[in-house]
């Protein structure tokens, strides 16, 4: 399973917690909203088919530098 953010990624997460970014279309919005309110357990199962929008939702609510790197990704700056 690939968990790569890409920086459209970064900003539509980053956007969604109002952080910066962009935001993204209305199913994207939707996907990362169930990925933000899942327990563990859907969360894993949503991973399966959208590991990288996982990826940047733990890291913007569980990292402590999360925003911060998100950020980087967003502007190019690092890959994850």
């Amino acid at each position: 399973m690939d968990s790569t953010i890409t920086p459209e990624v970064a900003n539509h997460v980053l956007s969604h917690y109002g952080r910066g970014g962009y935001q993204a279309g209305s199913l994207i919005e939707q996907i990362i909203k169930a990925i933000d309110m899942a327990d563990p357990a859907n969360r894993d199962k949503l991973a399966l088919g959208f590991p990288e929008y996982v990826a940047a939702v733990v890291a913007i609510q569980y990292d402590p530098e999360g925003v911060r790197n998100l950020t980087a990704i967003a502007q190019g700056e690092v890959a994850a």
